[in-house]
C-alpha cells in the first residue's frame, strides 16, 4: 500500500522539498527506553527515512509508567527488537537498524558512523561524554535530552562547541554516575515533552534551519510550568 497522503498534514510546517529531504536522512537514537521511544516514534511519523536504534537493554516493569514501546506484552524483550516492531506498523517506509548493543568508547564511532544527526537518550554522564566525543570526531550533530522527576532539559551540540562540558564539567567522572533521575524519579509527560524537544531539534539541524538549541540550553519545568533558557559557553 502506497499511504501517498501519510505526509499530507506534513506539509503545511515543512515544504516539499524539506519532506523529501528528511525521507534521504539517517539519524541514530542511542537509547529506546524513556527518551529514546518517543523521539524514535516521533522521527518515524515526520518522515526521517532511516533510523538507527542503539540499545542493549530489556523491558521490565518499572518502565511501564513512562516508555512508550513498553507494555505488559513486552516485558523482557529487548527494547530494540519491540521498537521496530512497532515503527515498521507506524512507518513501513521507513529503514530500522536495531542494535541490541551497549555504547562504549570502543564502538562509539560506529554505532553513528554514516548518520546526519545523532539524538542522546542514554541516562548516564560517562556514556554521554562517549558519544559527545565520537560525535565531536565524526564532525555529526548531537541532540541532547535528559530528565528527572518533573524537570528536563534540551540541547544541540556542533562540532567544535564547548557545550556538553559546560553542562557536565571536563571529565566524564563529573556526575559519577547514572544522575538525578535515579533520586527524582521519571515521569511520562516530562519524558514526553522533551522527547519532542528533541524530535523538533533533530529535524532543524537535518534541515538546517535556523534557531536550534545551540549554545543554548533548555530548562523545562512542567511542576510550575515554564520553559527559561540558558546560554551556554
Amino acid at each position: 500500500m502506497a499511504f501517498e497522503h501519510r505526509y499530507d498534514r506534513n506539509r503545511q510546517a515543512l515544504s516539499d522539498r524539506e519532506c523529501q529531504a528528511l525521507l534521504g536522512c539517517k539519524v541514530a537514537v542511542i537509547g529506546c527506553g524513556g527518551l529514546g521511544g518517543y523521539v524514535a516514534e516521533h522521527l518515524a511519523r515526520v518522515g526521517v527515512g532511516s533510523l538507527r536504534l542503539v540499545d542493549a537493554d530489556v523491558f521490565e516493569e518499572s518502565n511501564l509508567n513512562r516508555q512508550l514501546f513498553c507494555t505488559e506484552d513486552s516485558l523482557g524483550r529487548a527494547k530494540v527488537a519491540v521498537a521496530a516492531e512497532r515503527l515498521g506498523a507506524v512507518n513501513s517506509g521507513v529503514a530500522i537498524e536495531s542494535l541490541d548493543t551497549l555504547l562504549v568508547s570502543d564502538n562509539a564511532a560506529a554505532l553513528i558512523a554514516g548518520c546526519q544527526c545523532v539524538v542522546d537518550c542514554l541516562d548516564n554522564v560517562a556514556s554521554r561524554f562517549q558519544l559527545a566525543r565520537a560525535c565531536q570526531e565524526a564532525g555529526i550533530p548531537l541532540v541532547y535530552g535528559a530528565i528527572a522527576g518533573w524537570f528536563g532539559q534540551v540541547s544541540a551540540v556542533f562540532p567544535g562547541d564547548v557545550s556538553f562540558v559546560s553542562l557536565y564539567g571536563a571529565h566524564e567522572d563529573a556526575d559519577g554516575g547514572e544522575g538525578v533521575q535515579k533520586t527524582e524519579g521519571n515521569l511520562s509527560f516530562t519524558a514526553g515533552v522533551v522527547a519532542s524537544f528533541q524530535a523538533a531539534e533533530a529535524v532543524k539541524v537535518l534541515l538546517g534551519k535556523q534557531d536550534v538549541l545551540r549554545n543554548r540550553l533548555l530548562m523545562i519545568d512542567l511542576l510550575f510550568g515554564s520553559v527559561e533558557e540558558m546560554t551556554l559557553r
